[in-house]
């Protein structure tokens, strides 16, 4: 089980994400309490070990913009977390993410427009696009056809959920941000703790 840890703004929690079995982190560009510059994530990424991926979370962005940002930054995927068209989606030369709010069925009809390397599915939207620790009902992804690989799991995941998380949507990764906090920052020892848990949860 792939795991991203989601709003990383400093090095020592990026290492610690790593260190812990982080496949995937993700630096948000957009308006939120977790929002970075893209010269701080540079100072971060070319820190970090290749494999693991480098995420640019972006709401509504332009495609200039969104490109200017993955030269600076050094992220090599981006995800879309607004209300991208599918003909949005293809324009960035890195592999993208696009994320859906799903409260109920009707919000997975169009999917399958979306010709993107994954598609995450997040729960409805607060006051930020995403990250706000909301859980939503997994039986709405029970009937999704031809997602298999390219699902990510997120909303409102915790060490205490995701493993059940994991065992009834069988995702191909889990993404995580709020979860792994303690009054509004990143809690060490609880992104220790989920990665164990979604790496051991089959």
């Amino acid at each position: 089980m792939k795991v991203k840890i989601c709003g990383i703004t400093d090095l020592d929690t990026a290492r610690i994400a790593v260190k812990h079995g982080a496949d995937a982190l993700g630096f948000v560009f957009t308006h939120s309490k977790r929002e970075i510059s893209p010269d701080a994530a540079r100072e971060i990424i070319k820190q970090l070990p290749e494999e693991v991926d480098k995420v640019g979370v972006f709401v509504n962005e332009t495609v200039e913009r969104v490109k200017e940002i993955v030269e600076i930054s050094g992220i090599n995927m981006v995800q879309l977390h607004g209300d991208e068209t599918p003909s949005d989606c293809s324009s960035f030369g890195v592999p993208v993410i696009k994320s859906f709010s799903i409260g109920s069925v009707e919000d997975l009809i169009n999917v399958q427009e979306y010709a993107t390397d994954f598609v995450l599915f997040d729960s409805p939207r607060g006051q930020y696009h995403g990250g706000n620790g909301k859980l939503f009902d997994w039986r709405l992804l029970e009937n999704i056809e031809n997602i298999g690989n390219k699902l990510i799991l997120a909303g409102g995941l915790t060490v205490e959920n995701v493993g059940e998380a994991i065992r009834t949507v069988q995702p191909h990764m889990v993404d995580v941000s709020s979860g792994v906090e303690s009054d509004g920052k990143k809690d060490h020892e609880k992104i220790k703790k989920f990665i164990e848990k979604a790496k051991n949860a089959n």
